[in-house]
């Protein structure tokens, strides 16, 4: 029987769902992405050194997009080994990792959808990744 594999993510976190013979297993990676965060005092989005203003947006930017990057690497190394994949979920997140599949040889012809899908629990992501490659 071929490794199939759902995921489902979002900003905060991944499921991935892989059914074989025996069933299927779940395995969460938590992301380390941190979109809001706040220095205790802070009031202003910038700082003021004199005549100067320093703006920190460019700085959260570029964290934001290095912990993003992290996040996918740690996926596609969890993925190596599937037969085919779907991808699943409420946010944009699923829409950055197909871009990173379909830039790996070995894993875009794996690749069989992109499906939006709501917040749901983990007994309904299971059932729906069944649906799925029962259809």
């Amino acid at each position: 029987m071929k490794k199939r594999t759902g995921i489902w993510l979002d900003h905060k976190k991944a499921t991935i769902i892989t059914l074989d013979r025996s069933g299927y297993k779940l395995n969460t990676i938590e992301s380390d992405i941190i979109t809001r965060e706040r220095t205790d005092g802070e009031t202003k989005k910038y700082g003021r050194f004199g005549d100067q203003s320093l703006s920190q947006e460019k700085h959260k930017k570029r964290r934001i997009k290095e912990q993003t990057s992290k996040y996918l690497k740690s996926l596609l190394s969890e993925i190596k080994d599937v037969d085919e994949l779907v991808l699943f979920g409420p946010a944009n997140m699923k829409k950055e990792l197909e871009n990173h599949i379909l830039n790996d040889s070995t894993l875009a012809s794996k690749l069989k959808a992109v499906e939006s899908a709501d917040s749901i629990t983990e007994n309904q992501m299971v059932a729906w990744v069944k649906n799925f490659y029962s259809s």
